[in-house]
């Protein structure tokens, strides 16, 4: 893997998150033989550009590509933040580039207020929906207050043309406070929002029906928000979904969701029946996980538990998905902390409850904002 401050990786796989890691950790990370094998080799577009996002958000980033682009070599720099733009690559969905931000923004000089254009909902990446009312709550958790954090849908857009815009701002912190967060609760509402663009209005509603149909006989407090936007802020591909999300008694926020086909797509047109109910059973499935976060935010806190103060964090998760297990282990390469996982098994009458749950811990790196003053 080279020497403890070069770091070097070959493939392609989970390019995103050794460049994270390697922005905050500050190493070097040299990437070689990146689908080299393919008929279209180096990387591809969605890649350049996250790695221009990483260079307008930092000062001093060395960036070598190779000619075939089958190679990177990548120096970070200090992380700036402040007013940003950036044009997004239509192969993946606003979100691709959010995660990122995510785990990046608390340790900017400047606070970050950033405007991400491009597809705003697709099936591959979790839209901007799912990141606002799932994974913000969490990063709010680590911040200790929610001032200046937020997310803005100011223009929808789907798959493939896009046209989206999203404006997301979040505060810089000198420290991260740890997490103890071991019992999710039990569910008291769920909420969801089910958008609709370039297709008629009534589909949304559609969509609403269908996922009552399943939700109702657990729970009577639900409430799904309708957005159908018309004009220029419907983005230029026709396009609709659902994202619903789970609130528990102590502030676990379990998302899931569902995105119609893409137009042009080969498996043809989505029914919104069909789709309400697939994001019921989704939701259905994350609650039945049991884990104080959602899979599509695990990987996120683990980031942010490690880089939290020399203190203990703890967290329930459900099952890993395979993104946090690979993630779990660029840590360890990156900054070096193993987490303690005790698998919690359960007795055979309460695994209705749900499977076996994971605890995980960890001691943080103690990571402070360099560029932010003690205040």
């Amino acid at each position: 893997m080279g020497d403890q401050n070069n770091l070097v990786y070959i493939g392609s796989n989970y390019f995103r998150q050794r460049l994270v890691l390697a922005t905050l950790s500050g190493k070097s990370v040299k990437i070689k033989q990146i689908r080299n094998r393919d008929d279209n080799p180096g990387l591809k577009e969605f890649e350049a550009s996250l790695i221009r996002l990483l260079d307008k958000i930092t000062n001093g980033s060395k960036i070598v590509v190779s000619v075939t682009g089958t190679s990177i070599h990548y120096q970070p720099g200090l992380l700036l933040g402040g007013q940003i733009e950036h044009d997004c690559s239509q192969e993946r969905g606003i979100g691709y580039y959010l995660e990122a931000l995510i785990c990046l923004a608390p340790f900017c000089k400047r606070p970050l207020h950033v405007t991400l254009r491009g597809i705003t909902n697709n099936q591959q990446d979790p839209s901007v929906d799912m990141i606002k009312l799932s994974t913000l709550p969490v990063l709010k958790r680590f911040l200790g207050t929610d001032d200046g954090l937020d997310l803005k849908v100011s223009k929808r857009g789907a798959s493939p043309d896009g046209g989206g815009e999203i404006v997301f701002t979040c505060p810089c912190r000198q420290k991260l406070r740890p997490l103890l967060f071991t019992d999710p609760g039990k569910v008291k509402r769920i909420r969801g929002i089910a958008w609709c663009v370039r297709v008629s209005p009534a589909i949304a509603n559609r969509l609403v029906d269908s996922a009552r149909s399943i939700l109702n006989q657990f729970l009577p407090d639900i409430y799904i928000y309708t957005d159908h936007e018309k004009g220029i802020r419907s983005g230029r591909s026709p396009g609709f979904g659902l994202t619903l999300v789970a609130e528990t008694t102590n502030g676990a926020f379990l998302a899931a969701e569902a995105v119609s086909n893409p137009k042009g797509s080969e498996k043809g047109p989505s029914v919104p029946e069909d789709l309400g109910k697939e994001a019921a059973c989704q939701l259905m499935e994350e609650i039945y996980r049991g884990g104080c976060v959602d899979s599509n935010s695990q990987s996120t806190v683990a980031v942010l538990m490690v880089l939290g103060q020399q203190d203990v964090s703890k967290v329930q998760l459900g099952q890993l998905s395979p993104y946090t297990i690979q993630y779990l282990r660029h840590i360890k390469d990156f900054l070096q902390v193993i987490f303690k996982v005790d698998v919690q098994t359960r007795e055979e009458e309460d695994l209705r409850l749900g499977g076996d749950k994971l605890l995980l811990t960890c001691v943080g790196v103690g990571y402070s904002n360099v560029s932010k003053p003690i205040s």
